[in-house]
């Protein structure tokens, strides 16, 4: 008997893997933004930190609501689309199952041959076949909301206590400057790791999320500066 080989695809990972790299990368803009910004105002060690904590606390909770709502609209949608095939399928099972061959006809198929396997897969599973072939609906592919809320918050949480480790550990002196430089690094290596798990050119993923992290920073330092008064 012949063996199967198992292939692991990428596309398996898109829904965590979104939600997560970008948790991680607005974590850390986010943060070491607004704790720059409030250094560069000439702001006290602890209110630094109590801005960033604060700041941490809120995006986490933003992102988690926002990737629930978002996801949703999708789930609603993607379960809209599945009732809709339902009805259809039981109302007009002939003009779904020529629907089906004119996919496959477009896909390279002979008409007779487009017709076999139409047949066989409505046999099989009629449902599972179009809103596979149809709606590019894939149980890979399918809208998890609280998956997404999950794994953004937790991301976002992580991501923004780099720079808020940063600020509490860095010396007074400079101290934008190390947390700039730290976030960086962070991101860069962010960028590095989603461009590895999602298969993607890791240098161009690390130059960009390291330039719109460099591009927020600056400024949010420039908008501080400008005020340059002290925040017990």
């Amino acid at each position: 008997m012949a063996r199967i080989h198992a292939e692991n695809h990428l596309l398996d990972r898109i829904g965590w893997l979104r939600a997560a790299v970008l948790g991680a990368n607005d974590g850390i803009v986010s943060t070491s933004s607004l704790v720059i910004g409030v250094a560069a105002a000439g702001a006290s060690p602890s209110a630094l930190l109590m801005t960033g904590t604060a700041g941490l606390v809120a995006g986490a909770m933003s992102m988690a609501a926002g990737e629930y709502v978002s996801v949703s609209s999708q789930a609603d949608a993607e379960s809209a689309d599945i009732a809709k095939e339902k009805a259809e399928l039981a109302t007009n099972p002939a003009f779904e199952r020529e629907e089906l061959t004119a996919i496959y006809q477009s896909r390279g198929l002979d008409r007779a041959l487009a017709e076999q396997v139409a047949d066989q897969l409505m046999a099989k599973d009629a449902l599972k076949a179009h809103l596979r072939d149809e709606l590019g609906l894939t149980e890979e592919m399918a809208a998890r909301p609280l998956q997404a809320a999950w794994a953004s918050a937790l991301a976002f949480s992580v991501g923004a206590a780099l720079p808020l480790l940063t600020a509490w550990l860095a010396p007074q002196k400079g101290l934008e400057w190390s947390i700039a430089g730290a976030s960086l690094l962070f991101l860069a290596a962010l960028g590095a790791t989603g461009a590895k798990l999602g298969g993607a050119p890791v240098l161009k993923a690390v130059v960009r999320v390291s330039f719109w992290g460099a591009f927020a920073m600056a400024a949010t330092a420039f908008i501080g500066s400008l005020f340059n008064a002290p925040i017990a």
